[in-house]
């Protein structure tokens, strides 16, 4: 796999602050890296070096192959930036600005119109095509600078907070949008506090605190390193507590919780214990509805490293 994005000892410092410290990366073509980490991790502070927006106190860093330092305005070419809370230009309609924006980035006139309609496609944002950028709500807004970001086919995505503001069916269409992007060979990175849907769409993450990556790798691989305890949740007919009393009767369970109409537990058993489970929960009368395993993911990462406090 083709490196997109190289990362060698990358150092911020804003005077007696360190915001970013020593990170060394590698993200591959066609990979989507979820950056996450408390408050003042240094997360946007990173994603602004790789946007060549500030410069590393030292450090190099590549994105398609072009120093950042040194090569400035190619890489530019092949970076398509979307900062969280990005402004617009209140005065204009939807589609001058992206027009606007199209001729910044050189798209061909012939080209263009086309262009400018296709993003709003794949952003749901056709509706708002004549309507002034200023007019929006702030998930609108999100939705028309995504758009001004694919503008011109970008190889590579540095996407901070994302989801801000989208309401939960934008979000939706913002996973799969990701996906389609992924599976056109692009490297997104993306900084997000969603948790569960970085969960969905990340092929690997990294987690930052006080500057550091303290952890990242392929999101199978450092999911598959978490302590193997397996999490499920029964769904009963009624009370949670009649599956609870027969499950704490069991053994190799530990932590089973109920509640409304639900039951929670936490085993090391494998499938065949499992099934047991499942089999003893009928036999005692209990009326099962829903008997499924808690799919582990970006939560489970953040709880073992310690790192709870997201931003």
């Amino acid at each position: 796999m083709i490196d997109m994005i190289e990362m060698t000892d990358i150092r911020v410092d804003y005077g007696d602050l360190t915001a970013v410290r020593d990170v060394t990366l590698s993200i591959g073509a066609g990979e989507v890296f979820g950056l996450i980490g408390p408050n003042g991790a240094g997360k946007t502070s990173l994603i602004g070096v790789l946007a060549t927006l500030r410069e590393p106190t030292y450090g190099e860093a590549r994105i398609a192959g072009f120093d950042i330092r040194e090569e400035v305005a190619s890489a530019r070419r092949v970076i398509g930036y979307m900062p969280d809370l990005a402004p617009v230009y209140k005065d204009l309609k939807c589609w001058e600005f992206l027009d606007l924006f199209a001729r910044a980035y050189f798209v061909d006139r012939r080209d263009r119109i086309s262009r400018v309609r296709g993003c709003m496609e794949r952003v749901n944002l056709t509706t708002k095509r004549d309507a002034l950028a200023g007019t929006l709500s702030r998930g609108m807004t999100q939705r028309l600078v995504l758009a001004k970001t694919l503008l011109h086919d970008p190889k590579v995505l540095l996407l901070d907070e994302p989801a801000s503001g989208l309401d939960p069916l934008a979000r939706a269409d913002l996973r799969e949008l990701l996906k389609d992007l992924r599976a056109q060979g692009k490297s997104i990175i993306v900084s997000s506090h969603i948790l569960n849907e970085l969960s969905e769409f990340c092929t690997s993450i990294g987690i930052m605190e006080k500057g550091r990556l303290v952890l990242s790798g392929p999101m199978d691989a450092i999911v598959a390193g978490l302590n193997q305890t397996r999490r499920f949740t029964v769904e009963t007919v009624g009370p949670g507590e009649a599956a609870a009393l027969v499950l704490r009767a069991r053994e190799g369970l530990h932590r089973v919780e109920s509640s409304d109409g639900k039951c929670l537990f936490e085993t090391d058993l494998g499938d065949e214990g499992v099934a047991d489970l499942l089999e003893a929960l009928v036999s005692g009368g209990v009326r099962v509805r829903g008997f499924f395993e808690r799919r582990r993911g970006v939560e489970d990462v953040l709880r073992e490293v310690g790192a709870s406090e997201v931003s």
